[in-house]
């Protein structure tokens, strides 16, 4: 398993979205909980950023590899499947 890293915006409502999709999805499976997910707030990491290549937040990476990137009018539902699905290859990614 690795862990995942995401950029975000404390005021995006897109970032509200995941953190609320990445807490449900959780809660109904435990395995997901296991997963690192280290968020990165964009505005104070600059330097940090500048290392990734994306556009919106939220963004996630595993490792140098974007998983998931955000999209302006994206429901709930479109970030919670792509989480989800950025869950799910970090669990079976290997080791760094």
């Amino acid at each position: 398993m690795q862990g995942l890293t995401l950029f975000h915006l404390e005021d995006c409502p897109y970032c509200h979205n995941a953190r609320r999709a990445l807490e449900e999805l959780g809660r109904e499976e435990p395995r997901f909980a296991r997963v690192p997910v280290e968020w990165v707030e964009e505005s104070t990491c600059p330097e940090r950023v500048r290392q990734y290549n994306y556009w919106y937040v939220p963004s996630v990476f595993l490792g140098k590899r974007k998983l998931y990137e955000a999209h302006p009018g994206e429901s709930y539902e479109e970030c919670r499947e792509h989480l989800r699905a950025a869950l799910e290859e970090a669990l079976t990614a290997g080791p760094d």
